[in-house]
């Protein structure tokens, strides 16, 4: 198969994914008004300055991310069982479900997104999710496992540098891609806090590893991405503000956790600071609050992760989501010019 007809397919299937996804979104407003899954109200004396801003969306479905994650498990499902069914016909060239591609992903997208789930019912019905700690060893777990798979059963334990070249580094591989994984997952999590932010500066990072899975040959994964990124177009076509559902821990962390594992597959996991940019300088605005309020006492920001700040002290929401996207998009081109430059030396 020429790589005009894995154009095609990856094209062809991310329409197929998007207009799955606008498909299935009313019966899942429906559901989520239903059983009345929607976002509560936040306790003012925890985040004062949050609230205030915020307090407007009190009342807004989550777990909108349901909508991306059963997309993407769906159309799998159903291309795979064709193509098992009618393995003589175009279905047997459109499946993407492959052991060396793709199946790790797709099971770590599926295990984040089932604790997401969790977590977001236990904010629902509960007022509290799931505990930082309680979380961090949670997602930890399906990073080892996926570590695990890399390091003894595919026997990968090799990191590529940019413009440097290939190392093995032996056992400490499993340490590394434990915490891309939860660091990234987290990141995307931090950032998911206004009205088409997280999945528009996912949808380029997907976009962007969906090109460099496709310039190594790796056509499923590019598949996979493009599916993501068609059910990601829907999510934010009702995402954005004003938000009709929020993406909720089961969107954020899983799709978190999966471009870390896309990061790693595809061995340009050192370009995250670049693809991800805008993921990188929320989680770092987190941790300067908490250690200038551990150590100095007072605050840097007026709230965080930055995207908060910048509410406070009079962006509009728009402004704020829409410029985040240039910057994202703008970053993610650097990262992508450094990986062909280094091709072609």
């Amino acid at each position: 198969m020429n790589e005009l007809f894995h154009l095609s397919r990856i094209l062809g299937l991310t329409a197929v994914s998007f207009i799955l996804a606008i498909l299935l979104t009313p019966l899942w407003s429906k559901f989520l008004r239903k059983y009345n899954l929607v976002k509560k109200k936040i306790h003012k004396e925890r985040a004062p300055i949050f609230t205030s801003l915020h307090k407007k969306k009190e009342g807004t479905p989550t777990m909108g991310g349901v909508l991306i994650w059963g997309t993407v498990l769906m159309l799998t499902a159903i291309i795979w069982y064709l193509s098992k069914l009618f393995p003589e016909t175009i279905f047997h060239k459109l499946n993407f479900l492959s052991r060396g591609q793709t199946l790790l992903p797709l099971g770590a997208l599926i295990a984040s997104a089932i604790v997401g789930v969790i977590d977001d019912l236990l904010g629902i019905f509960k007022e509290n999710g799931l505990k930082v700690r309680h979380r961090l060893i949670i997602y930890t777990l399906i990073a080892s496992f996926g570590a695990w798979w890399f390091y003894w059963k595919l026997e990968w334990d090799l990191i590529h540098i940019p413009f440097i070249g290939n190392f093995n580094i032996g056992i400490w591989y499993i340490f590394l891609f434990i915490f891309i994984l939860v660091a990234t997952a987290f990141s995307v999590n931090e950032t998911d806090g206004l009205d088409g932010l997280a999945g528009g500066v996912l949808l380029v990072a997907f976009a962007t590893y969906g090109i460099i899975a496709f310039s190594q040959g790796r056509m499923d994964l590019a598949v996979l991405c493009g599916v993501i990124i068609g059910a990601l177009l829907a999510f934010l076509w009702f995402n954005i503000y004003p938000a009709k559902f929020f993406m909720g821990d089961t969107g954020s962390m899983s799709l978190g956790i999966t471009l870390g594992v896309i990061a790693m597959l595809t061995n340009q996991f050192l370009l995250l600071p670049f693809i991800g940019f805008v993921l990188v300088i929320e989680s770092a605005s987190v941790i300067l609050q908490i250690l200038s309020k551990k150590i100095r006492k007072k605050k840097i920001f007026l709230s965080s992760p930055i995207h908060h700040h910048l509410e406070a002290i009079g962006w509009p929401e728009t402004r704020i989501t829409e410029r985040l996207w240039i910057i994202s998009g703008v970053m993610a081109g650097i990262g992508l010019i450094l990986v062909f430059v280094e091709k072609m030396l």
